[in-house]
């Protein structure tokens, strides 16, 4: 996939076109974009719990995202070019290497993991 999750990516059709957001998770050649496609699910009241309205973000087609080129800021398709024995993705507009957003990965390795006892 040329798309990955914690990528920088635009959004090119629908109803949230030219937002931007960061990949979280992939469903089925559909991407989770942080901050896009919100909608709104209303559970009705069961017995002594009351109704409530669950917010989250459904998942977007492949095909209607692109990469944020990260030296012009617009979409850009993506491509790959091998330097020696490593191969690495390249923003077609500018041909800068695409790197995923490691804020969220650093921030996870950050985290202490709790131990079962």
């Amino acid at each position: 996939m040329k798309i990955r999750v914690n990528d920088h990516i635009t959004v090119l059709t629908g109803k949230d076109r030219g937002k931007t957001g960061i990949v979280t998770k992939f469903v089925r050649g559909k991407v989770v974009v942080e901050g896009v496609n919100k909608t709104i699910k209303h559970i009705k009241k069961q017995n002594n719990q009351p109704g409530e309205r669950i917010e989250f973000f459904s998942p977007i087609d492949i095909s209607n995202v692109a990469i944020t080129d990260s030296k012009t800021g617009k979409p850009s398709r993506v491509g790959y070019k091998i330097e020696g024995n490593q191969k690495f993705r390249i923003a077609k507009k500018s041909g800068e290497k695409v790197v995923a957003n490691l804020a969220k990965k650093a921030a996870k390795k950050a985290s202490p993991k709790e131990t079962k006892k």
